[in-house]
């Protein structure tokens, strides 16, 4: 099995990577998510206009590129490594991708403007557990359109996006739908409560309280299997993105080992340092191939695309939090400051392990 890129994979790691380090400042995004919207909406339609790394995943016919999972995990993990607030997962993988296999001309035309940058798309899933496939969100038929009632919990990206995807019980089918939104004036019945999270995203609860929505905006009468690959695939590209984070997280790691003074030495020369460094590079290196092993996968059965996907949730969440734990012991103190990025990157691998999923509940799953 040939794990090496190809050379346009690499084309694409390379550029994004140049583009990070060059325009992405991790002052600037920490600032944007603390005391602006949260996010910065000139950086996202630079990914869509100079990079096209919005429209990776999506159809040709919606101005996408066609990619598939390793073109998700390159860019994944380029964006974990520059600690990126902007919700690539929540709208190009998992919102694109059950788009793309949802009917209708309102998905087609939310997956346009998902490619040209002008939209952020949230799924509207979880309901306090990690369970989406028994929703007690219910839609009711009424005349030509539809009635929503009940809650989401912990919608990832709510606040900033301009579109919501809702799963909803109709009988024993979840049901999604697509509907516009805006969380500063949301419609009659929709209640929002925006918050940050511990590592800075925006996320919000959601109470829909007789929400009326139009016929079109039912866009999978039973969404049930796409849903299911939707977390899988999301899954998948947290972890990478995780890869990401620890390979940066690590590789400072050691650059602070060789220039922190104690005793008049570098701390790195200490042998019992060396061998927590080496533990925490092993760890990285199983994430690795977990990672590998679970994006090869994302296309083939259920069963074995699950499994996969357990196995490299559970793999990276202990490596995360390992390598997370290791560093900010390692940096002292200062490890959990916030001028230093590795208390950033700490936080983000923390929240990373309950992400579509614990790495217990992935474990159980296994």
């Amino acid at each position: 099995m040939d794990f090496n890129l190809s050379s346009e994979q690499e084309m694409l790691r390379d550029g994004l990577g140049r583009f990070l380090d060059a325009r992405y400042g991790l002052e600037t995004s920490r600032a944007a998510a603390k005391t602006g919207p949260g996010w910065q909406p000139e950086v996202w339609r630079r990914f869509a206009d100079e990079l096209g790394i919005l429209g990776v995943l999506l159809p040709e016919s919606a101005g996408g590129s066609g990619g598939g999972p390793v073109e998700v995990m390159v860019i994944a993990e380029e964006l974990g490594r520059a600690l990126v607030i902007e919700p690539f997962v929540d709208t190009v993988v998992v919102a694109g991708g059950l788009l793309t296999r949802a009917d209708g001309e309102s998905a087609s035309a939310v997956l346009e403007r998902i490619a040209d940058g002008s939209a952020v798309v949230a799924l509207a899933a979880g309901e306090g557990t990690e369970d989406w496939e028994a929703p007690s969100t219910t839609a009711i038929r009424d005349g030509g359109g539809w009635v929503l009632t009940g809650s989401k919990a912990v919608v990832m990206s709510a606040p900033i996006a301009t579109h919501l995807l809702i799963t909803a019980a109709i009988g024993d089918m979840i049901a999604l739908f697509a509907t516009e939104f805006d969380a500063s004036a949301p419609p009659p019945g929709l209640q929002v409560h925006s918050y940050r999270t511990i590592d800075d995203r925006r996320a919000a609860d959601i109470v829909l309280d007789g929400v009326r929505l139009p016929g079109q905006a039912l866009i999978a009468a039973d969404g049930r299997e796409s849903l299911a690959r939707a977390r899988d695939e999301g899954a998948a590209a947290v972890c990478a993105e995780a890869v990401g984070g620890m390979r940066k997280v690590l590789a400072d790691t050691v650059d602070y080992c060789k220039q922190r003074q104690q005793f008049g030495t570098p701390i790195g020369s200490f042998q019992v340092l060396q061998h927590r460094m080496v533990d925490m590079y092993m760890e990285l290196e199983q994430a690795v191939s977990a990672v590998y092993l679970a994006v090869l996968n994302l296309e083939s059965d259920p069963i074995s695309r699950s499994r996969a996907v357990s196995a490299a949730k559970v793999t990276v969440g202990r490596a995360a939090r390992f390598i997370g734990q290791q560093a900010v012991q390692l940096h002292g103190g200062m490890g959990m400051t916030e001028e230093l990025a590795i208390g950033h990157y700490f936080k983000r691998l923390t929240a990373l392990q309950y992400e579509f999923g614990s790495t217990d509940s992935h474990r159980t799953r296994y």
